[in-house]
């Protein structure tokens, strides 16, 4: 049975899913573990179109995920983490959050490409969309760069979901060298990636990063892997999971990682 570690609750902008409602469908699903990893995203642009504010009340959550670890305790388990939203000018602000609670697992993204959200059509306007994509290839090591006290890279080809042709045109090859820089980068410091399943989800027929990403991972070193799908209602906790044991170990993995006190435990996938 698999754990389910990037999910939100209406702790973030985007949700209105109970943290409840999420882990009784993980039950459901009959998985071991889910993680709740809800947006703290600061310095989120306001957009006209969804005014979104990706902020939660640290102090709030915390008490609640405390709260549903002892509700659930012989159900499931149930761990505490978050999803940063990863700016350059962040990385203070991200450190002293990170010392003033105790998150088993923290997941880097990028959300925002030099403060441009790729969700929206502006981003691509006057630009091709591979030019669209290696800003985004580009801002990675950046961020990692300013700020590395994180466990895994969430969704790294994440901007593929918003491309006006998604990943159509799009392949590792395309961006290796970017992509290889990414991956030595985060082997070297010790950080791992996440197998994020909401590609399914929104039609692409990969999950992020795509199977070649994976592959190379693996290939220069990568083990530690998360899965993750996502989601932001409880109809996609776990969504495409049944496809995760035989599409990893085709990428050349045995198993795949959770985190407890930021500390990396490795399940064996079931053959």
């Amino acid at each position: 049975m698999l754990w389910d570690t990037h999910m939100h609750s209406n702790f973030s902008g985007d949700c209105d899913s109970t943290p409840e409602s999420m882990i009784e469908a993980a039950i459901t699903k009959g998985l071991s573990g889910i993680c709740l990893t809800d947006h703290m995203d600061y310095d989120f642009p306001s957009h006209p179109k969804n005014p979104v504010i990706f902020e939660f009340d640290p102090d709030a959550y915390q008490q609640k995920i405390q709260e549903l670890q002892l509700q659930y305790a012989d159900r499931i388990s149930v761990r505490y983490g978050i999803e940063l939203g990863l700016q350059p000018h962040l990385a203070e602000r991200h450190a002293k959050l990170l010392e003033s609670y105790p998150y088993d697992f923290v997941i880097a993204s990028s959300h925002l490409v030099h403060g441009k959200d790729p969700y929206y059509a502006e981003y691509y306007n006057g630009r091709t969309e591979k030019e669209a994509y290696l800003e985004y290839f580009h801002s990675i090591p950046e961020n990692i760069r300013a700020f590395s006290d994180f466990d895994v890279y969430g969704h790294l080809d994440y901007v593929v979901r918003y491309g006006p042709d998604q990943n159509a045109n799009y392949s590792y090859a395309a961006y290796a060298d970017l992509i290889d820089e990414i991956l030595k980068q985060l082997i070297g410091l010790g950080k791992g990636i996440e197998v994020n399943t909401a590609g399914f989800k929104y039609g692409l027929g990969h999950p992020h990063p795509c199977e070649d990403i994976l592959k190379r991972y693996h290939a220069l070193g990568g083990e530690i892997l998360t899965l993750g799908a996502d989601a932001h209602q409880p109809a996609h906790v776990a969504y495409g999971f049944d496809q995760l044991p035989q599409l990893l170990q085709s990428c050349g993995f045995s198993y795949y990682t959770v985190f407890k006190n930021r500390k990396a435990e490795f399940i064996p996938l079931e053959k």
